[in-house]
């Protein structure tokens, strides 16, 4: 970062440390969230943060579809610069497909539809849209919508890519490196990376690794309304806008994903946010004048937000004493994830072929003394193995293991990798000569081991 945020006590602000602390036992205690970071400002000041080792500050992380809150920013300074409008019809963005979008739905897509997941499909059609080869767009306008745009709300990943290649097609340079000038430099975010299609496109809807402090500043930014210490960089209208229901999502069934869709942005019970898979958030509480960072790995997001709300949310505007500041602060250094029991290296070497089929890349594992090599196909990663810690190893790919053996025949090991909300175990039977790989959550984007890295 080009600087860092103002910092202050959370009594300064107005914040209870223990209701921070509540949240930290919660998140450590339920057995289906594993916390990697947290940061929390209020009245524009950084009042906690956390990482939970070996997770870190400088390290990105891979949002997910909290992506798609950036593309939404993106989106929002081309309209205060004129080049597009929310009602411009998508067909004629495009003139190579207008022939192929025969649909009159199709024909009526705007902007806004694309932009707030009223395209009229009822269901995400990404895979229908990936299987289709060529051009994802040209696949996209040839999917006649089930309903009239703009009266039905399904999250639908191409409508957020398609969103993208508008604006890489008007601006001439990727969504990164438009919002490079624009939003990443002026709020001093330093490392931006987003992963890309073959068309050299970035994704758009996932794809994005920013660190958490990262995270925060986006948030500061909405929750003032566009400006960033003094400098207006949104337009006041275009934040409103994104940031309130634009399409009822009454259909879906978590409580918090229930309250409306703007621009990219979800509305919450309090608040609004963006948001991605396996726990990554962007909470913004105007009434609180405060936004939470956070990232973790779980398939139950309902049930992290459930925490903010118990804990962190009552503990806004209540002060709490500087000894309990001092307690937090000093836990908030010293957060980390508990390492995989195991036993000292056996001598030996080992190679394993897999079990069985699964979604695990991995082709072949071979241990030998106080090291486990795992392979894929164009990727290897050799790994150490020190029994009660974790171990880390920045290439090719930022993972820390940890792990060892179980007894003379049998080694269980956990790969965290460290930019991505992935764990990877690994269980090998030296005697049978096999292994056995699955993941805690298995990555969205197919299963390379190189994907999971900014």
């Amino acid at each position: 970062m080009t600087h860092t945020l103002p910092a202050g006590t959370p009594a300064d602000h107005d914040v209870d440390s223990r209701g921070v602390s509540a949240f930290l036992d919660a998140v450590e205690a339920a057995p289906n969230i594993e916390p990697h970071s947290l940061l929390v400002l209020r009245h524009g000041h950084q009042v906690a943060a956390g990482w939970w080792a070996p997770y870190r500050a400088d390290r990105p992380h891979m949002l997910y579809s909290l992506s798609k809150s950036f593309a939404s920013t993106a989106l929002g300074l081309a309209l205060d610069e004129g080049l597009l409008r929310l009602d411009d019809r998508v067909v004629d963005f495009f003139p190579e497909y207008r022939e192929l979008a025969t649909d009159p739905g199709t024909r009526a897509m705007r902007v806004r539809h694309l932009a707030s997941m009223s395209t009229g499909h009822t269901r995400d059609t990404w895979d229908e849209v990936e299987s289709d080869p060529g051009d994802p767009v040209r696949a996209f306008l040839r999917l006649a919508p089930d309903r009239e745009p703009g009266t039905v709300f399904a999250y639908n990943q191409p409508a957020t890519y398609t969103l993208g290649a508008i604006l890489q097609r008007l601006t001439g340079t990727t969504l990164a490196g438009y919002l490079r000038p624009r939003l990443f430099d002026p709020l001093g975010i330093d490392a931006a990376t987003w992963q890309q299609d073959a068309a050299g496109r970035d994704l758009g809807f996932i794809g994005l690794f920013l660190t958490t402090d990262a995270i925060a500043r986006l948030g500061e930014l909405y929750l003032r309304r566009g400006v960033w210490q003094g400098r207006r960089i949104l337009s006041e209208d275009w934040v409103a806008a994104a940031t309130r229901p634009q399409i009822p999502t009454t259909g879906e069934q978590n409580p918090d994903w229930a309250q409306g869709y703007g621009f990219q942005f979800w509305m919450s019970r309090h608040g609004f946010r963006g948001d991605g898979a396996f726990g990554q958030f962007c909470l913004v509480l105007p009434e609180q004048d405060a936004v939470v960072a956070y990232t973790g790995a779980t398939v139950e997001m309902q049930a992290v937000l459930d925490l903010v709300w118990r804990h962190l949310l009552p503990a806004f505007g209540t002060r709490g004493s500087a000894a309990d500041d001092a307690a937090l602060a000093a836990r908030l250094g010293n957060l980390a994830l508990p390492p995989v029991p195991g036993g000292d290296p056996r001598p030996g070497t080992w190679s394993l072929s897999p079990a069985g089929a699964g979604a695990s890349p991995l082709t072949e594992v071979v241990v030998r003394d106080g090291e486990i090599v795992l392979r894929e196909p164009g990727t290897e990663l050799r790994l150490p193995l020190v029994p009660g810690r974790w171990t880390v190893v920045d290439e090719p790919v930022p993972v820390a293991v940890s792990g060892g053996w179980a007894d003379g025949t049998h080694l269980a090991v956990d790969l965290l990798f460290l930019h991505a909300p992935h764990r990877l175990s690994v269980t090998a039977d030296v005697d049978a000569g096999t292994f056995d790989a699955h993941w805690a959550a298995t990555p969205l984007l197919p299963p390379s081991l190189r994907l999971l890295r900014a």
